[in-house]
């Protein structure tokens, strides 16, 4: 089948990463996939390309015709000329291809009460035709999490202790290796300074981008505010270059902590195994406070993990103690639970067979 998947970029890590990812793995299958995509900058250094993934301007819809499955990622509209191609192609063949909205990872209830059902379109030139919600999510009663059918042999070949070498670091006894993937938290200067006055010697990778560029304001400030400082840190720093998706994959996996952001890298650290702490896409409303509450509830985290991811999230005023074996265990059983559920790639091709089926 031709799938045809539509990316309008606003987190560019997170949004066209996931629709990377599901495009890869639909070509992977044998699936032939065009992305329509408004700014595909990042994936000259995110994704090695695909020779069945397509990838299109998103200005360049004028005069398509649609595939054979339509996928609109994160509420992203499409433009009117691809709607009425739709139309078109259904009134010709009197079929609608499937086309689904594939809404945004929450674990809010409304992911299963929402997960497959129809969508009318009451207006535009594609009125009449009808879409269906397709959400991701933790439980079986959702579609799933993006995962490749050969993660967990990766996994088990991945050389930890030759990745790190690569990058010039040998772990020493006692010291813990920490990424950091994040917007601009308001608990950065504290984490900082906690991990530089730790007893625990750390080595903290900071990934490219809005994570370095924060990171070195902090030091900045710190510096000019305390000369010296940090007298005796306990903390390393690695400045880490733009990497690929594959490679981030990897740095998780080499981690004993990671901190991510948005919802591409929040999925890979679950599939990581580790203990992560994740930050939210920020609202001005303070919404994503409920979508937080809601994963750590699914996620069973103790209380101390609760309440430093509550912290990183601005949700609270204290920093709490590192990932301690209740942060270990906790994610090493999440993961367990994910991995006994269907992938979302699985659940999405069963989900398109069946709306074929019935037109």
């Amino acid at each position: 089948m031709l799938w045809d998947i539509f990316c309008k970029v606003i987190d560019n890590h997170g949004d066209i990463g996931v629709c990377w990812r599901l495009a890869a793995q639909l070509a992977a299958r044998g699936e032939q996939v065009r992305l329509w995509v408004d700014d595909a900058s990042a994936l000259a250094w995110m994704a090695p390309g695909h020779p069945q993934v397509q990838v299109l301007a998103w200005a360049d819809q004028q005069g398509a015709e649609p595939g054979d499955v339509v996928v609109e990622a994160f509420g992203c509209e499409l433009e009117a000329s691809f709607q009425a191609a739709i139309a078109r192609r259904t009134a010709g063949t009197g079929a609608q291809p499937p086309w689904l909205n594939l809404e945004y990872l929450t674990a809010e209830s409304f992911a299963e009460r929402n997960h497959g059902l129809p969508s009318p379109v009451l207006a535009g030139p594609a009125a009449g035709l009808t879409k269906h919600f397709f959400y991701p999510g933790f439980t079986p009663a959702t579609g799933g999490l993006l995962r490749e059918t050969d993660l967990a042999r990766r996994q088990a070949a991945f050389d930890r202790t030759g990745w790190l070498r690569e990058r010039g670091l040998v772990p020493q006894p006692g010291q813990r290796v920490v990424s950091l993937f994040c917007y601009e938290p308001a608990g950065l200067a504290s984490l900082l300074d906690q991990l530089a006055l730790a007893a625990r010697p750390t080595h903290l990778f900071v990934t490219a981008g809005r994570a370095t560029a924060a990171v070195e304001g902090v030091l900045r400030q710190r510096v000019r505010s305390h000369p010296g400082w940090p007298a005796g840190s306990r903390l390393s720093i690695g400045w880490l270059p733009l990497v690929t998706q594959a490679e981030f994959d990897r740095l998780l996996w080499a981690c004993d902590l990671n901190f991510v952001r948005g919802e591409d890298s929040l999925v890979r650290a679950l599939w990581a195994g580790r203990p992560f702490v994740w930050q939210l896409y920020p609202q001005d409303d303070a919404a994503h406070h409920a979508k937080l509450d809601a994963f750590l509830d699914w996620l069973q985290a103790p209380p101390s993990w609760r309440a430093f991811h509550r912290f990183w999230n601005g949700a609270a005023a204290r920093t709490q103690p590192l990932a301690d074996e209740e942060w270990v265990a906790a994610a090493a059983a999440a993961r367990d639970r994910l991995l006994r559920q269907d992938d979302l790639l699985s659940q999405l091709l069963q989900f398109v067979q069946g709306r074929r089926s019935a037109a």
